[in-house]
């Protein structure tokens, strides 16, 4: 879709997120569920756009159409550089991630990496990312590389 496009409904949004590769844990469009993040509700004749995090949901904002919220939502998505990203590798193994970033790098695929202390300081949980489309052809590898049993985002 070009730069110019903009979604008039949380259908529309939803569609464009799919099409562009963006992802949901983020974010509820049009009725999905999220642990943590923002989202669209309506209530009272109102759009609201909110934030929920540990079963918390505060109201940030409120719209009289979907037109304006979908909006809002729709530039908050496209400028949060975390929306674009899919955690392919989850792992404490180092030598398992230096192999993962190999296999990308021959692919030609572009990743990030960070390494967060999940299990404490001592003992950190190295994380791979690829970003957009590029998880299409990279969904796979998560079978070999994933191999905490747990959350990456």
């Amino acid at each position: 879709m070009d730069s110019e496009y903009l979604p008039k409904t949380e259908f529309e949004l939803e569609n464009w997120m799919t099409e562009n590769c963006f992802n949901f844990n983020s974010y509820s469009i049009n009725g999905n569920s999220i642990y943590e993040g923002f989202g669209i509700d309506k209530s009272g004749g109102l759009y609201i756009w909110y934030y929920t995090e540990r079963g918390q949901k505060d109201n940030l904002k409120y719209f009289k159409t979907e037109n304006e919220i979908v909006e809002y939502a729709f530039n908050q998505i496209k400028s949060d550089e975390w929306a674009k990203t899919h955690c392919i590798g989850f792992s404490t193994d180092i030598n398992k991630i230096n192999d993962l970033k190999n296999k990308l790098q021959r692919m030609e695929t572009e990743f990030f990496e960070d390494k967060v202390p999940y299990y404490g300081i001592n003992r950190p949980v190295y994380r791979v990312f690829v970003l957009g489309c590029d998880i299409k052809k990279t969904e796979y590898l998560k079978e070999k590389y994933w191999t905490e049993n747990i959350n990456c985002h």
